[in-house]
């Protein structure tokens, strides 16, 4: 037999392959997908459609926030403090004659809730802010105060709807426009003012009047909201609203009958909205006090 050399088994040779380069001031090419539908170069991405926001309930919302506070509280209590909380924030900001008495009356109702109860208040405060910013012609703290079923223990009030005291107005304010012409304002008074309703209503009803004059006015320019009303939690809910609304004006808290309003009364019962301070309505103030002063007679 014949001997055969073994043979010797070859080495697999692995081929390594040099990394492709890219020019440095090329970028590299993009992965195109080999199944598929692939998107056309003209084709437009599809548009995203937002959804419509949707109205918050801020009634719904103030109601949770105050149902927080009356676990330690009555509602009335709770509520009481809560106007006189938001009406002096409101006063002391410009009227610095009442601004010593209304802060120490303000310090003495906050300090009777914990500090999470008081973080609460500034909640309402921003409710009702919004409601009232998102909707004008309404008597936002009226429904609350009736929602609460406030009306039936706090002396029997209940408030009109703010639909007949739109009525009201556009039955009383047809000869607005004939006042401002005459006297460059208008004044609207209501010796019962209760939340403001009939006030808010007439104010806006005049508002759009001006609207459709040639040229459009300023409603806020014009027209100045003077109301009074003997309980001082709902006189204050007017003062709240009327403030909110960016409305010159003043509310005494008084009997209108046995106490009318008089240029002898001490500035302790009037709370003035911050739109009466701006310079259009002082003003107005400086140069009625002229006109006296000369002996001027006041047609107003």
């Amino acid at each position: 037999m014949f001997w055969n050399k073994k043979k010797t088994k070859s080495k697999l040779q692995i081929k390594t392959m040099a990394p492709k380069t890219f020019n440095a001031k090329e970028p590299p090419p993009k992965w195109q997908p080999t199944f598929g539908d692939t998107k056309k170069e003209d084709e437009k991405p599809p548009e995203v459609t937002k959804k419509s926001e949707q109205k918050i309930d801020w009634e719904d919302e103030f109601l949770k926030s105050f149902q927080k506070l009356t676990y330690r509280h009555r509602a009335w209590d709770v509520w009481r403090d809560y106007i006189l909380l938001h009406a002096c924030s409101i006063s002391n900001v410009l009227d610095k004659e009442n601004y010593g008495q209304r802060e120490k009356r303000y310090l003495i109702l906050i300090h009777q809730y914990s500090k999470e109860e008081q973080a609460i208040f500034p909640e309402l405060v921003a409710y009702t802010t919004m409601a009232l910013d998102q909707n004008q012609e309404q008597d936002f703290l009226g429904k609350i105060f009736m929602r609460l079923n406030l009306g039936n223990c706090s002396t029997g009030q209940f408030f009109t709807p703010y639909h007949m005291c739109e009525l009201m107005a556009e039955v009383v304010a047809t000869d607005a426009l004939e006042k401002i012409e005459q006297y460059g304002y208008i004044s609207i008074n209501d010796p019962c003012c209760g939340a403001g309703a009939t006030l808010i209503a007439g104010v806006h009803v005049i508002r759009k009047q001006l609207e459709h004059c040639n040229p459009p006015r300023n409603y806020q320019n014009h027209i100045l909201v003077v109301a009074q009303d003997v309980d001082e939690i709902v006189g204050l809910m007017c003062y709240i609203q009327i403030s909110l609304l960016g409305l010159a004006g003043f509310i005494k808290i008084g009997n209108s009958i046995t106490d009318p309003m008089s240029t002898d009364d001490s500035s302790e019962n009037y709370w003035y909205t911050p739109m009466y301070f701006s310079d259009v309505w002082s003003t107005r103030r400086m140069l009625r006090q002229i006109n006296k002063l000369f002996g001027k007679g006041d047609d107003e």
